[in-house]
């Protein structure tokens, strides 16, 4: 079979696992519940495959070969999933969130992704395994950001209160953007010969990332121009897919610019300018139905797939040191990263004294770490005769179940008690005084 049926029966198989999941119970998560049940799955299939029955554990692993989760995801479904996260965003809110959302998701992103490689790097050659510092911050640079499709479908079932949901959503889909431009990045250098000269590096950086932002408003206002000109329902929307369709292809594949921002920034305009002036009354709410059927759909499959990625996984002993190291320095990067501008901002502004202790156990990692670890070339780097894609991947792994099975389960009763402070005190839904222009 071709990789177009493998999708249909994996589709098919996640749609029907959300459905056996939501009927089971409707307490946890879809998205976590496919996961977990994905995870046991691929170690039912490995445990046959070591028992040696009917060689499916091979069979399976072939199949998620076939399927090329990195290309899939990175230059696939992300661009849909983005513009549909980014639709929802209110322009007000965002604007009222607007110095934190970019401190968190410039400096933030980027201290982590040196405090995580530091730590690693420290720890590797503690262990008898010196990784290259370059590989290390490579590591930190695909796991610091926050994936927005795993912290998006949690955080808007739970309700979390309006300023402190907009922190967590808006700093996941802008430092999404930036994380992949700064793996990128370190991966020129890493793999692809770039100069490691600041001049280089930051030049790189900046294309990228001010690239996207750009090609974001253009095409948010071609796509503005061409639906007010028309008043044809179905082809208002018609016209919203060629966004993540063309325009992400034109970003990734023509440009080289990040498709990523590109679609936060045009699914941003699309949702708040076009939303109120393009479309008719019956049209809006077409336009939520539908991105909102596209987001569920791919984030079944997106999920299932993350949970039999298990299957791609190469374990060694120097790995699972790694692997079980790496869940505390992961976290304990994102609570640093976000505890030093966050108490310069407490200065000039009034915050829900859970902030903090959400944005760091609410920062969950997903496929996108996953499929930028599996972007890595194999048999390029070794440390001890181990290749070191295996060891990064194996940590990633590790990381991106851990924040969806265990962080992901356990974040609604801070944001419960979140919702109980105080929850109509003006400081917490307004800028306070010192702040406001």
């Amino acid at each position: 079979m071709g990789i177009y049926a493998y999708i249909c029966f994996l589709s098919a198989l996640s749609i029907l696992l959300g459905f056996i999941t939501s009927k089971i119970s409707d307490k946890v998560q879809s998205t976590i519940a496919i996961t977990a049940s994905a995870m046991v799955g691929s170690l039912v299939l490995l445990f046959f495959g070591w028992l040696g029955w009917f060689n499916i554990s091979s069979m399976a692993t072939e199949v998620m070969q076939q399927v090329d989760f990195t290309s899939f995801l990175l230059n696939g479904i992300l661009g849909f999933l983005l513009f549909a996260g980014s639709l929802g965003i209110k322009l007000p809110v965002l604007k009222d969130q607007k110095w934190e959302i970019t401190i968190f998701a410039l400096f933030s992103t980027t201290a982590s992704t040196f405090f995580v490689g530091g730590i690693i790097y420290a720890i590797a050659n503690l262990i008898g395994l010196p990784i290259d510092f370059i590989y290390c911050i490579l590591f930190g640079a695909l796991i610091s950001p926050t994936d927005p499709i795993a912290v998006l479908a949690i955080i808007k079932n739970l309700r979390a209160p309006k300023r402190l949901s907009m922190q967590v959503e808006g700093e996941s889909l802008f430092n999404d953007g930036v994380g992949l431009v700064i793996f990128t990045t370190i991966f020129a250098v890493a793999f692809g010969g770039q100069e490691a000269t600041f001049s280089g590096i930051l030049g790189l950086f900046f294309h990228e990332a001010i690239g996207g932002i750009l090609l974001g408003f253009v095409l948010g206002f071609i796509a503005h121009i061409l639906i007010s000109s028309t008043d044809d329902g179905s082809m208002e929307i018609l016209l919203t897919l060629t966004i993540p369709t063309a325009g992400f292809m034109l970003a990734n594949n023509v440009l080289h610019v990040s498709g990523a921002l590109a679609m936060v920034v045009s699914g941003i305009m699309i949702g708040n300018w076009t939303r109120h002036s393009g479309f008719s009354e019956q049209s809006q709410r077409y336009l939520d139905h539908f991105w909102e059927m596209i987001d569920h759909f791919l984030n079944f499959l997106l999920f299932f797939l993350i949970g039999f990625a298990l299957l791609l996984v190469d374990f060694n002993i120097y790995g699972v040191v790694l692997m079980l190291l790496a869940i505390p320095a992961c976290l304990f990067s994102r609570y640093i990263s976000l505890w030093l501008p966050f108490k310069a901002l407490q200065k000039v502004r009034t915050y829900n004294p859970y902030t903090l202790k959400i944005m760091t156990w609410g920062g969950l990692r997903g496929g996108l770490a996953l499929a930028m670890a599996l972007s890595i070339p194999t048999k390029t780097a070794f440390v001890n005769s181990i290749d070191v894609k295996d060891l990064i991947l194996v940590m990633t792994y590790s990381v991106v179940m851990f924040s969806i099975l265990a962080q992901g389960t356990t974040i609604e009763p801070l944001i419960r008690k979140a919702k109980t402070v105080d929850p109509n005190k003006e400081a917490y839904l307004q800028p306070t005084n010192s702040s406001s222009h």
